[in-house]
């Protein structure tokens, strides 16, 4: 195995995904408002509790009252019977107000995380309908961290600060009321600090807005490369690079850790301003009111009460930065959740390009859809990529072929040629960007994408399976009536039913993700037998035998021989073998198809096809 280098080449730090660049904020609260529609279902409980909060809050306010009453009445007169009632009213309101809060804490908890399990459904559901191009452009790590951190800071938002921020702003409003009605002179010294406290907070919420934005954007990306290096993991462990990946995680890490820093350096010094202004206010007004009491101005239980509700206020003044620190994360994970959920979704049907249009002009009647047999028609097919360069040529250009009914045509050409590419395009997981593609003489763009993708299977290059058993991984290229008799001629097909009835349990074994248990051979005869078990009317493959040896390739194309018949099939060819199965042959180069023919036909009158073939250098196959 390599060593580890002495000084490793540095690892590329994920940067933001192309959604997340600078753009016109909305406010907090324009921004919080999206999530009414989730949050209608289960207003009712909501209101009520945050009507049982406004309540468990302002009995705090009738304590002082309690012992004004209390001073002023029976401790001045000497009334122990009073005095026991007073404290008999005081442990009441204290259990009432706790009964009042645990009740609240009940009331939100289940619909909340309702709430939260919705919006990752809906987010879930979601990335399902995205197109392609979207997820080549968005780190995993980023979608991950919107269904998981976001979700939970919108849950603990709507649990805690949504109500708060009103209960305590109700809160203080009915506390200054009744300050101002014990004596204003000293209500109106507590008023003093509202202005700077304002003008503190506002500017402490613009700010922390851009922290909370870029360490949730960091989390997404130290989630991207925990998740790629757990993937990842043989190529690490393989190539010693387990250093390196760790110091790409530190370097990420320490990112986020200086910003979370920067974050709490925020919210301390507002929380400090926000606790020092209240108190040097509460301190004027002690002063104040004990050189009234002692001028006989003011009861000595009017100045209890006061200093009483004035601190019961504290909390409520005091929390006032944490709850805008909380709601203004809250306002960025929802903005975060809405990037993906307001992407567009890929259409049904797709629109047509003005070369589409005159395209299906100059067919005819070939493009009206009757139903007649007429295999796979691509007319004039341009593509390029979304983020491309506007000055980069484009990926395919001007594909014209047919591939006739129970034909099957392989593609070949070199790396980057565009054949991967132009196999996407059949099951529309790419759109083109010009001409059309028509199937049995319909166009594709005018079709239900379930319609589509239930006529054209495809197997790809690269066999992705999923941690579920081998059975219910082939059969997802089924109907949903498909049974086990459907899987035994698939996994026949595709050789794989013997390394099969050798696993464990036999079709019902799970494979773990990605299907890591099973070598290269196994996954990729797995993702051939998922694309044949439903007899798909038409086949897509892209290069389905490159990890066979070459005794199982010999069986596999002997038995796809046969599935081949009853279907029309676009099949991906780099070795000769592969491109025998098929009835004509493609050369794709530079996004142009250069010839089409039988197999020796092109071998006898292309030095390009002879040198893909043969493997010679291409200069010593064109000088014959």
């Amino acid at each position: 195995m390599p060593s580890e280098p002495a000084a490793p080449a540095p690892v590329p730090v994920p940067v933001p995904v192309p959604a997340e660049a600078p753009r016109a904020r909305r406010s907090a609260v324009r921004t919080l408002l999206r999530l009414w529609p989730y949050v209608r279902p289960v207003r009712v409980r909501l209101f009520t509790a945050a009507f049982v909060a406004i309540v468990a809050s302002c009995l705090s306010l009738v304590i002082p009252l309690v012992l004004k009453w209390l001073v002023d009445g029976p401790v001045t007169d000497g009334d122990t019977t009073g005095v026991w009632l007073g404290a008999l009213y005081l442990l009441l309101l204290g259990i009432a107000e706790a009964a009042l809060f645990g009740f609240r804490r009940w009331l939100v908890a289940r619909p909340l995380a309702g709430v939260e399990a919705r919006m990752r459904a809906a987010l879930y559901a979601r990335l399902q309908r995205l197109p392609i191009a979207f997820h080549d452009r968005w780190a995993s790590g980023q979608l991950l961290s919107r269904g998981t951190t976001d979700l939970m800071l919108v849950r603990m938002f709507l649990a805690f600060p949504l109500t708060f921020l009103l209960v305590n702003g109700v809160t203080i409003l009915a506390g200054y009321a009744v300050l101002l009605a014990q004596d204003w002179t000293l209500g109106l010294v507590l008023l003093l600090p509202v202005v700077p406290m304002v003008v503190l907070c506002s500017v402490f919420e613009r700010r922390y807005a851009v922290v909370a934005r870029r360490a949730q954007d960091q989390v997404g990306d130290l989630t991207t490369v925990v998740e790629e290096s757990v993937l990842g993991i043989r190529i690490v462990k393989g190539f010693g690079r387990h250093r390196s990946q760790a110091e790409a995680f530190r370097t990420l890490a320490e990112l986020l850790r200086t910003t979370e820093l920067g974050k709490a350096r925020l919210l301390a010094g507002i929380w400090a301003l926000i606790t020092l202004l209240p108190e040097l206010a509460v301190g004027a007004a002690l002063v104040v009111g004990t050189v009234q009491v002692a001028d006989g101005q003011l009861s000595a239980g009017t100045l209890v009460a006061f200093l009483s509700t004035a601190l019961a206020l504290r909390w409520p003044v005091e929390s006032i930065g944490f709850l805008l620190a909380m709601s203004q994360e809250a306002a960025t994970a929802t903005e975060r959740y809405f990037e993906v959920m307001d992407a567009a979704e890929e259409s049904e049907t797709g629109t047509r390009t003005a070369s589409g249009r005159a395209g299906r002009a100059a067919a005819g009647s070939g493009g009206d859809g009757d139903g007649a047999l007429d295999g796979v028609r691509f007319e004039n097919v341009t593509f390029r990529y979304p983020d491309a360069p506007e000055d980069a040529p484009p990926v395919l250009d001007g594909i014209d072929l047919h591939i006739r009914p129970g034909e099957t045509l392989a593609l070949v050409g070199a790396t980057g040629s565009g054949k991967t590419t132009l196999t996407a395009l059949v099951p529309r997981l790419h759109e083109p960007t010009g001409g059309r593609i028509l199937l049995d003489g319909e166009d594709i763009t005018l079709m239900p994408r379930d319609r589509l993708r239930s006529l054209v299977s495809v197997a790809f290059e690269e066999p992705t399976l999923f941690s579920a058993s081998v059975g219910e991984n082939v059969l997802m290229g089924a109907g949903p009536d498909a049974a086990g008799p459907e899987l035994r001629r698939a996994l026949a097909v595709a050789q794989a039913d013997d390394f099969v009835d050798r696993l464990p349990e036999g079709a019902a074994t799970e494979v773990g993700e990605q299907g890591l248990s099973l070598s290269g051979g196994q996954r990729q005869r797995l993702a051939l037998a998922r694309a044949v078990v439903g007899r798909p009317r038409f086949l897509v493959l892209d290069d389905p035998l490159s990890a066979l040896d070459v005794h199982t390739e010999a069986r596999v194309e002997a038995a796809l021989r046969e599935v081949l018949r009853d279907t029309t099939a676009l099949v991906v060819a780099h070795r000769p073998s592969t491109v025998l199965l098929a009835d004509r042959v493609a050369l794709l180069s530079a996004g142009r198809v250069t010839a089409v023919g039988t197999h020796h036909e092109l071998l006898r009158t292309s030095a390009e096809y002879a040198w893909l073939m043969s493997g010679e250098r291409h200069e010593e196959a064109t000088t014959r």
